[in-house]
C-alpha cells in the first residue's frame, strides 16, 4: 500500500491560508509557519503528520496528499476542520 508522509498548516479562513502560502513561496519556513498559526495539535510539531496511508485522513485532505507533486505547497484545501496548506514530504 501507498505511504505518504506530509505536514499541514490548519487555519480557520481561506483568506489566511493564501497570506501564509504567498510567505512560503516567498521562502518562509513551512513546520515554523505551522507552529505559529497552525489549528492543529500537530502546529507544535512544525505540522508534521507523519506516515499515513490513504483512507486514513478526510476525503479532501486524501485526495490532495496522494496526487500532489512532493515538496510543492498545496492549498488551500478546504474540510471541515477548515482550511488547509499541505506540504507531501513523501510518496
Amino acid at each position: 500500500m501507498v505511504q505518504a508522509t506530509a505536514r499541514h498548516i490548519l487555519v480557520p479562513t481561506e483568506a489566511q491560508c493564501n497570506e501564509l502560502k504567498q510567505q512560503i513561496l516567498a521562502g518562509a519556513n513551512f513546520a515554523e509557519l505551522a507552529k505559529q498559526h497552525s489549528d492543529c495539535p500537530s502546529g507544535a510539531d512544525g505540522g508534521d503528520l507523519g506516515r499515513f496511508g490513504p483512507g486514513m485522513m478526510v476525503p479532501e485532505f486524501d485526495k490532495v496528499v496522494f496526487s500532489a507533486p512532493v515538496n510543492e505547497v498545496q492549498g488551500p484545501v478546504k474540510t471541515q476542520f477548515g482550511y488547509h496548506l499541505i506540504l507531501v514530504t513523501s510518496r
